[in-house]
Formats: structure tokens, C-alpha cells, sequence
């Protein structure tokens, strides 16, 4: 340890730092090239070979040129699984609440739950519903 100076550890852990996050960045626009519809078969062939011939050249001019859309379909596909999981527990959890529908006491407090989240009724009042809503 004493021939290797701590300002070249420094230096040695930086470039593994930004190496790990160029590698991470590089899976990021891969899996955006795959995942683009947009896109024709010819055009993710072509932005492939170039993040992968041209690594560091060729993710930056990605993110560069679409960079912005990049972050949409991140947005998009946020809200089309958090839209499936609310689909899915409404569906696994609906029973006949005795009101004559399916799922009314789950439906009724996905309704508390977005008033809540709109700032409509606070905490206070979301908790005293659904204790009624559960009882």
C-alpha cells in the first residue's frame, strides 16, 4: 500500500464508479432500443450497432437524440403497470360486499384512497372512513 498513494485510489475508484454507471447506462439504452415502438426493426438494428460498435460515442448520441422520449415511455410504462396491479388486487380481492356488486367495499376504498391522494380529505378523515368502510 505504500507505492499506491491515496490520490490514486481516488482516482482509481472514480473511473470504477463512472465505468459501473456508463455500463448501467448502456443496459438502460438497450433495453429502450427493444422496448421503443416507434421504431422500425431497421432502426433498432441500426442504434444497436452503434451503442455497441461506438460504446461510448454511440449511448451518448442515443440519449442525446432521444433522451426526452426516453423518460415518456419510462412515465408510460409506470402508469400501464400501476394501472394493471390496481386492476388485478380490485379483481382478486372483489367479493359480493352484500350490496349487490362485486368488489364494493374495494371500490369504495380505491375512491377514499384517490380522495386522499388529491388532497380532498386528509388523513384524519381517510382513516375514520375506512374503519366504517371495514366494519
Amino acid at each position: 500500500m505504500d507505492d499506491y498513494p491515496l490520490l490514486n485510489l481516488f482516482w482509481t475508484m472514480l473511473w470504477f464508479f463512472l465505468w459501473i454507471m456508463w455500463l448501467f447506462l448502456l443496459f438502460r439504452v438497450i433495453m429502450d432500443i427493444f422496448r421503443s415502438q416507434d421504431l422500425s426493426g431497421w432502426a433498432k438494428a441500426g442504434w444497436l450497432i452503434l451503442a455497441l460498435v461506438l460504446p461510448y460515442l454511440g449511448v451518448l448520441i442515443y440519449v442525446i437524440a432521444r433522451g426526452k422520449s426516453m423518460g415518456k415511455r419510462d412515465v408510460q410504462e409506470a402508469k400501464e403497470r400501476d394501472a394493471a396491479f390496481k386492476a388485478y388486487i380490485r379483481d382478486a380481492a372483489g367479493t359480493d360486499g352484500g350490496n349487490g356488486h362485486k368488489g364494493g367495499h374495494v371500490d369504495d376504498l380505491a375512491k377514499l384512497a384517490d380522495l386522499k391522494d388529491k388532497g380532498a380529505i386528509t388523513e384524519d378523515e381517510y382513516q375514520r372512513a375506512k374503519s366504517k368502510l371495514l366494519v
